[in-house]
């Protein structure tokens, strides 16, 4: 169907956008809260069956496998979602590109495998386990401008299905392999794995195949922005993961185990909400890069939802820490359970940051992109020099925490100069569900006493919280956003 066509049966722009941005939210959040369960519950196997070690292992080959990753996306995949007219031949020359690059940083990790395990505590098991692991950057390369060209659509239906298919592939794979005694390479082929299937999954459903050229005119209109936020990303990269290099550098693998799994379980949460934020509102936003009015009424919309559904998802869960990792793991990871809840209430930060960048990202401005990532990162460059010195794993963290609240401070203040919205507004957006779900999570907490047996605790706890903050906030009435208020987004 043409756009016309498309406008005329949805009565127009403004409700055939409506619903393609509630049909990509609604895909995004099946997409999110199906990755997080079937992740969940292999996590939980894998944490009883594998040890502290075997997850430090794997643990310092995702500090090359995070930047492997940036340098094969490069930024360009952000640029193809701002483009308000992406062609494809920009998809063919970008694939191209990502593909290049992918075998490139492949083969030079391969070949840097022994100056890894160097690093960390001489450990020769890296060496084997990296070079399969790294597979996954061609296999990943292979697969982001088929997920580009669904997103840009707003068409993530094949997303989700390749995301599910691949973690439902992947996991029981780890789980048989981790059952038989495999160890860490239960966790790498894992991670191979659900490269594999879901790339093969988009290419077998996306219909659309790279021509067999290469324009240097669609690289260049797409460089700018790829190059700042590529930069961007590459800081934020670095010192997401210069904690796990200073912990499995400095301290032990099996310290670098423990704080794994703390921030993995800690990011299920922040990590769902933001990428659910991002892909259902950046191609909306970047709509009204033009007209500042409806840019900022959409941005304070935003602000609102994210606040109804952030606040309670990570107080709730910091509050509930220990009843549910005793619930999953036993009393396995106990040193884990601190960790965990300073990094889900730091995961508050990191949604509102994310959020407020893509805010920028939507607006064209990516040079403050980059400024916002230096404001970022160099906070938390003061917070691991002010820590790591005293050998304290918990004190590092606390200064992660600190670090991204100080960040958010900075980084709304730069928002609000690009987007001419208030910080008063942008507070108090958020203000009433922060203080509803702090609320909920302090009777929460009140009520932890109430049994001894795990399971009973953390229902007791969830459901007291959930209660009161849906009364609270039924109170509130917020004008403009209901619960059933997202349709009027747009």
């Amino acid at each position: 169907m043409s756009r016309d066509a498309d406008a005329e049966a949805g009565g127009g722009e403004a409700p055939s956008l409506r619903r393609r941005t509630v049909r990509t939210l609604k895909w995004n959040t099946i997409d999110r809260v199906l990755s997080q369960v079937l992740y969940a519950v292999t996590g939980v196997v894998l944490a009883n069956l594998l040890s502290k070690e075997d997850f430090g292992l794997v643990g310092a080959l995702l500090v090359f496998q995070a930047f492997g990753i940036l340098f094969v996306d490069s930024g360009f995949g952000s640029a193809l979602l701002r483009k308000k007219e992406a062609t494809r031949r920009d998809y063919s020359t970008v694939f191209w590109f990502n593909m290049s690059v992918s075998v490139a940083v492949y083969v030079i990790l391969f070949l840097c495998a022994p100056l890894i395990a160097d690093v960390f505590q001489g450990d020769r098991r890296l060496i084997p386990l990296s070079r399969v692991m790294f597979l996954s950057f061609i296999l990943n390369g292979l697969g982001l401008v088929q997920t580009t060209r669904l997103m840009k659509e707003m068409n993530v239906r094949q997303i989700a299905v390749a995301n599910t298919v691949g973690l439902v592939v992947s996991g029981t794979l780890g789980v048989v392999l981790a059952f038989r005694g495999y160890g860490a390479w239960a966790l790498v082929w894992q991670t191979v794995t659900l490269a594999a299937v879901k790339t093969g999954w988009l290419w077998a459903t996306g219909r659309w195949w790279p021509e067999l050229r290469f324009s240097r005119e669609s690289l260049a209109s797409i460089w700018r922005v790829g190059l700042s936020v590529f930069s961007s990303s590459a800081l934020n990269t670095f010192f997401l993961y210069i904690y796990s290099f200073v912990i499995g550098a400095f301290y032990s693998l099996a310290s670098l185990g423990v704080y794994t799994q703390a921030d993995k379980w800690s990011k299920m949460g922040s990590a769902s909400i933001s990428q659910v934020l991002t892909a259902s509102f950046v191609p909306l936003l970047a709509r009204f890069q033009d007209d500042g009015e409806n840019f900022r009424r959409h941005v304070s919309k935003i602000n609102r939802f994210t606040g109804l559904v952030l606040f309670p998802v990570m107080f709730g869960i910091a509050a509930t820490g220990a009843p549910l990792f005793h619930t999953l793991f036993g009393d396995k990871w106990d040193a884990a359970i601190p960790l965990f809840q300073i990094l889900t209430l730091r995961g508050v930060f990191i949604v509102l940051i994310s959020l407020y960048t893509n805010y920028l990202l939507a607006l064209g401005y990516a040079r403050r992109l980059f400024i916002v990532e230096l404001v970022k990162d160099g906070l938390i460059f003061v917070a691991v020099m002010a820590t790591v010195w005293f050998g304290s794993v918990p004190l590092l963290v606390w200064g992660q925490l600190a670090a991204s609240a100080v960040t958010y401070v900075a980084v709304l203040e730069i928002v609000t100069r690009a987007t001419g919205m208030r910080r008063r507004r942008m507070l108090l957006d958020l203000a009433p569900y922060a203080a509803a779900a702090l609320v909920a999570a302090a009777a929460a907490l009140a009520l932890m006493a109430v049994t001894q047996v795990p399971v009973l605790r953390l229902l007791v706890m969830a459901g007291s919280g959930a209660v009161v903050y849906i009364g609270m906030v039924l109170l509130i009435k917020k004008d403009g956003l209901k619960f059933g208020g997202l349709k009027k987004m747009c």
